[in-house]
């Protein structure tokens, strides 16, 4: 989010003033030079945090985005400061950044929709906000050094600890050669269909030897458009560790 003279761009840095059009009036309560690090969230009636909200929200046109923003309102969450009135801040350690960004949304009106991410060096109370706040909606934790400079982009130097569950999945298909298939398409127990992590060598190699009995190839595209060969549905089952949260990645464990 920037100041109140931008709306606030996307990850990609596209301008999406005209879908959170609420968050874009909140920004007019920043300090000129502002620019936060964070994401627009829309709460359901019973508070639980809707990412489908907020894609309807994204995707809509203009008018539709103001209805929707009259039923149900966004908030901002910011993770951190890039820019103050002062300057540039990302060279300055994350304990100095959060400060500085508390400080800041403290001068705030009590109802702007804006406020920080939760954030402790307590273990205990990490872990307690882990497990109890994923019911609401909450993806996971994100693990910052209070030494650590902003870096923009995907880092190691924040490792980010979400949600995952073991399922049985049916295999549809697979990438790679059928003799040393690389990754298997499955179909999730709530419908989705997607590609799994890179297989193991051991796990290669049995599925190899389903697919022995598979006769002439047809493609098929996983949710996310990646192709693959299918296979009949029933005839391998996978255990897999499958993410439960928007940004889920599916790792195979065993075959069935």
């Amino acid at each position: 989010m920037a100041d109140r003279r931008r709306g606030p761009p996307a990850r990609s840095g596209r301008d999406v003033t005209a879908a959170w059009g609420d968050l874009a009036l909140a920004g007019h309560h920043l300090p000129a030079g502002t620019v936060l690090d964070g994401e627009a969230v829309i709460t359901t009636d019973d508070g639980r945090i809707s990412f489908e909200a907020a894609q309807a929200r994204a995707a809509s046109a203009p008018a539709r985005a103001r209805q929707l923003a009259t039923q149900h309102p966004a908030h901002y969450i910011a993770f951190d400061a890039l820019q103050l009135p002062s300057g540039d801040v990302r060279p300055r350690p994350y304990s100095e950044r959060r400060a500085a960004l508390l400080s800041l949304l403290a001068e705030l009106p009590a109802s702007t929709p804006i406020q920080a991410v939760s954030a402790t060096t307590d273990r205990d109370t990490a872990l307690t906000w882990y497990t109890t706040l994923h019911s609401q909606g909450v993806e996971g934790s994100v693990a910052k050094r209070a030494t650590s400079l902003y870096r923009a982009g995907r880092t190691g130097a924040w490792p980010k600890i979400r949600h995952a569950e073991t399922v049985d999945a049916d295999v549809i298909g697979y990438t790679g050669p059928k003799t040393r298939p690389r990754a298997l398409a499955v179909r999730l127990p709530n419908g989705r269909t997607a590609l799994t992590q890179t297989l193991s060598a051991p796990l290669a190699a049995q599925i190899a030897q389903v697919l022995v009995a598979v006769g002439p190839a047809e493609h098929g595209r996983a949710d996310t458009s990646e192709t693959y060969t299918r296979i009949p549905s029933g005839l391998a089952v996978v255990e897999v560790l499958a993410g439960t949260t928007r940004h889920a990645v599916v790792t195979p464990v065993r075959l069935r």
